[in-house]
């Protein structure tokens, strides 16, 4: 998976569900894409926080990996000021705030990438989940692009089964069912997640927020519940045509 920015339950859901996670960093940018930002929840209805990052040579040949943020641009302060405004009320303000703030104020990581690694890490920490890691851009010996490129990542690390967001299904099987992952022997299996519903701030119940609404209104360990209550099995391949 891309390394995205404060992402929702279902992204943790997945890293819950394998054994080796890895980080899909040295792919393009997509300075409008949840790479550089994520929605909070505020009196107001939801918020959006966005990352300012710089793309010297065009957008289209940046990659997340060696993405910058924009120099000079307050970003980190003003999104601890929006999150703190949104969730001070909240049961679990204190603690999480706390980690929120000294990871993003003592971080002096200028890259998008491993920016947006180490906050998921940060927050899987957070919810006792557990999966080893790994990034892509660090992996020797990767060859290939798209669904070629995830064979060798899973070939480099014996991985005979693939766990994929069901988004992705048209990017792996524009081919052929399974595509090149299964004409290679690796089975492939599509997320099946159910959002849940948890108690928020502010009116009616809104989803897909990032993670850190759940994890401010109800903790780490609930919040770990919720997304194992979410979690169905994972639906193989050759089944997903027939839902």
């Amino acid at each position: 998976m891309q390394p995205t920015y404060l992402p929702w339950l279902g992204y943790f859901d997945l890293i819950d569900s394998s054994d080796a996670f890895v980080f899909l960093d040295d792919v393009k940018l997509e300075k409008s894409d949840w790479h550089v930002r994520n929605r909070v929840k505020g009196a107001n209805g939801e918020l959006m926080l966005t990352c300012p990052v710089a793309t010297p040579s065009g957008r289209m040949e940046a990659k997340i990996n060696s993405t910058v943020f924009a120099k000079g641009h307050p970003w980190r302060k003003k999104h601890l000021k929006s999150i703190e405004a949104c969730y001070r009320k909240t049961p679990f303000f204190d603690e999480l705030f706390l980690k929120l703030s000294n990871y993003y104020l003592a971080s002096h990581n200028e890259l998008l990438g491993q920016f947006n690694i180490g906050l998921i890490k940060l927050l899987c920490d957070y919810l006792s989940i557990s999966s080893q890691f790994f990034t892509a851009s660090e992996l020797s010996g990767i060859t290939g692009t798209k669904d070629h490129r995830l064979v060798s990542i899973c070939q480099k690390l014996k991985a005979n089964n693939y766990l994929s967001p069901l988004g992705a299904k048209a990017y792996i099987e524009q081919q052929q069912p399974g595509g090149q992952l299964a004409e290679n022997g690796i089975e492939v299996f599509y997320q099946n997640f159910e959002h849940p519903h948890y108690q928020q701030l502010f009116g009616p119940f809104i989803s897909h927020l990032g993670v850190i609404d759940c994890l401010f209104n109800v903790g780490p360990e609930q919040t770990l519940t919720l997304i194992r209550q979410g979690h169905n099995p994972a639906i193989h391949y050759r089944e997903i045509s027939k839902l």
